[in-house]
């Protein structure tokens, strides 16, 4: 399938939301398109380049789908948009078109199954009830309790500091429960003062 790309300097997760203030012309153009035929568009990680002007360098070979959910002008004249992250997938080719729009053949990856939440989960959703008590997170509607493993995998990867490496590979870890391994470590990496 053919995808526009947004490339930015974040890490979109399924079930997690993105606001965007839009005001460059390739993608104020996807975005009509997108609303017309009524899907979404790829969000990628910049590896090399910038968000603004030309097309990102290199980006990550993995992305998440952004399904549009709401959108307004903002105060200061831009489009806002909130999307929610969909599908996971892997960017096969790409090629960035005349106005600088990457656009991207994808091969989504498989969707994975719920499993609930265990015992040895408990702290990690006490982490994410913490964190949405913050204003930011609560305004996305990110915190409090989840429906199982992968939810609250995807949202503490979202949410919490880590690298753009380390994102991408969590979104890349297909097993809810090894995602959350991931997740403990690297937060005992960051108590520990450690990169």
């Amino acid at each position: 399938m053919s995808l526009p790309l947004f490339a930015l300097n974040t890490v979109l997760f399924p079930g997690c939301m993105l606001d965007l203030q839009v005001f460059e012309v390739r993608y104020l153009d996807m975005l009509k398109r997108c609303f017309k035929a009524g899907h979404g568009f790829g969000v990628v990680c910049i590896r090399e380049g910038s968000e603004v002007g030309e097309a990102a360098q290199s980006f990550a070979s993995i992305g998440c789908e952004a399904l549009i959910g709401d959108w307004q002008q903002q105060p200061n004249g831009l489009l806002g948009i909130r999307v929610e992250g969909g599908r996971r997938f892997e960017v096969v080719n790409s090629k960035v078109q005349d106005d600088q729009l990457i656009v991207a053949d994808v091969r989504w990856l498989p969707a994975i199954d719920e499993l609930p939440l265990e015992d040895r989960h408990a702290d990690l959703a006490a982490l994410l009830d913490a964190l949405g008590q913050h204003p930011m997170v609560e305004s996305l509607g990110l915190g409090g309790s989840v429906g199982g493993q992968d939810a609250l995998a995807n949202r503490l990867a979202y949410l919490l500091p880590f690298s753009p490496e380390q994102k991408l590979s969590l979104l890349a870890t297909a097993m809810p429960g090894e995602r959350l391994e991931t997740i403990q470590a690297l937060l005992k990496r960051l108590k520990d003062g450690e990169p």
